[in-house]
């Protein structure tokens, strides 16, 4: 592509050079300039792009795009107002917008968005709409599945991913949309036909400092749909039984299409009478003026929610409803979504990413309903992140849970011993042990266990690894309590 169709890409205040320059490629990361590349310099919290602009033309870089004048006649730069947006931008036009080629689903809220973005998934292609999926567990290109990186990749990323979708054959795609991404433009430029906003509670607030700054990330995601283009008739799907939702309502234009979803009589798609098992929940959806009886392999009054509202973007992109509904019936396990660790014993053992106060509660909650003899929960809390929740989250292990283990999560740069010193601060009870080591936690409370209990790891889900400050090991929760379970005694 050439340097002259970019320019009317984005904004640019001034160009330093020429611009009949092939761009055979964009980055933001100097060591992954080519020859005839563009670099775009971005400035993030711990490093500032432009201190590598030099290595990116050592490595060979034509244009450089920065907010500061670069005078070199090597390449050619273009200077811009902030260089995040114009990585949007340019990336978008590079890749030549792959997501006005596909019926596009943005999930956003605190929990229940990978559920949720699995769920739509899931119902499009039961209806023969072949569906690509962006999320924290994972990339799905037509038959290839990529580990997730990012939630919500960045911009560059997020452009080449929807174009790998695309071109794999997909028709739609269900993603992800973080707080971060939209607080740092990431999704700019996309054009969505559905946007989901599933609740919003305690997290993040290391990075947006507070909840009017993580709502106001949010609600991005919502105030452009309605000038958009070339997609001029988005859907917003909102959870009016969230507190927020509420609020999010009278910040959407006015003149855009509101879908409102939960179990309130006001709600557009309503559930009711809502059962949970162990092998999974049934309710009651009236939406469209029907009635339908759901059944849904996965547990908690919080996959109700999160199944509603993918019946409801599911609708909104053209699936019969009665089918998508059909479709629930077979939904997939998503890992390390309440998900249970198989062994034949007479306690169950589950693993959930559960990993704010909110999250876990919503979790405990659930499996209290499954009447067990007892709930022994572990958990811990990430190190370099919320500080705030830690006591939160001990407050609602020690009203919901019979016992608790408290334990490491991904430390990272943190002492572990002090992170679990600071969750143990909201306990009010004696009901819990500190282990910090998490395999030796998971195997206290899978030794503690009897029949008809419950055991529940939260916090960690589907990772596969734990993060220290200078090192990364192994370590997947499943497997852990797969071990535990078969050491346990089976008699008792």
């Amino acid at each position: 592509m050439q340097l002259k169709t970019l320019l009317t890409a984005t904004p640019v205040r001034q160009v330093i050079g020429p611009v009949d320059r092939p761009v055979e490629k964009i980055a933001y990361d100097s060591r992954r300039v080519q020859r005839n590349s563009m670099f775009v310099a971005l400035r993030g919290e711990k490093t500032d792009g432009h201190q590598f602009i030099g290595h990116a033309i050592e490595k060979g870089a034509s244009v450089i795009v920065a907010e500061r004048e670069e005078k070199n006649s090597r390449v050619t730069c273009l200077v811009v107002e902030n260089t995040r947006t114009a990585l949007a931008d340019l990336s978008a036009t590079f890749y030549g917008h792959p997501a006005r080629k596909l019926k596009l689903a943005g999930v956003t809220g605190t929990n229940g968005k990978t559920t949720t973005t699995f769920l739509i998934k899931h119902m499009c292609e039961s209806a023969g709409l072949r569906c690509g999926l962006v999320g924290t567990v994972r990339y799905e290109i037509g038959e290839r599945i990529l580990p997730a990186i990012r939630t919500t990749p960045e911009s560059l990323d997020l452009q080449e991913l929807l174009a790998q979708i695309a071109n794999a054959g997909c028709k739609a795609a269900a993603m992800e949309v973080s707080s971060h991404a939209l607080a740092q433009d990431r999704t700019r430029g996309l054009e969505w036909d559905v946007a989901v906003f599933t609740n919003l509670t305690q997290d993040h607030l290391d990075f947006h400092g507070t909840m009017e700054n993580y709502f106001d990330a949010k609600v991005k995601l919502f105030t452009g749909l309605a000038t958009q283009e070339p997609k001029g008739k988005p859907v917003a799907i909102v959870n009016i039984d969230d507190r927020y939702g509420q609020q999010l309502l009278d910040k959407i234009d006015k003149r855009l299409a509101v879908v409102t979803y939960g179990m309130g009589m006001r709600a557009d798609f309503r559930a009711s009478n809502y059962r949970a098992e162990f092998t999974g929940t049934s309710y009651q959806l009236d939406a469209r003026g029907k009635s339908y009886l759901i059944r849904l392999p996965l547990i908690g009054r919080f996959n109700v929610a999160n199944s509603v509202a993918a019946l409801a973007a599911a609708n909104a992109l053209g699936i019969n409803l009665r089918t998508a509904v059909y479709s629930l019936a077979k939904s997939p396990q998503v890992p390390g979504r309440l998900e249970l660790v198989p062994a034949k014993r007479q306690f169950q053992v589950f693993v959930d990413y559960a990993h704010t106060p909110d999250a876990l509660g919503n979790v405990l909650k659930t499996l209290r309903e499954l009447e067990p003899h007892r709930l022994i929960a572990v958990f811990g809390c990430g190190g370099d992140r919320d500080r705030q929740k830690r006591p939160l989250m001990a407050e609602m292990a020690d009203r919901l849970a019979d016992y608790s283990i408290i334990t490491s999560d991904n430390p990272r740069k943190e002492d572990p011993n002090a992170i679990v010193a600071e969750i143990e601060k909201g306990f009010r009870s004696n009901h819990y042990e500190k282990i910090v080591d998490r395999t030796k936690a998971i195997n206290r409370a899978v030794a503690l266990a009897r029949p008809r209990d419950i055991v529940l790891i939260a916090g960690k889900g589907h990772e596969n690894y734990q993060e220290f400050a200078d090192y990364t090991i192994p370590f997947d929760d499943i497997q852990v309590a797969r071990r535990a379970i078969e050491d346990h005694p089976i008699e008792f």
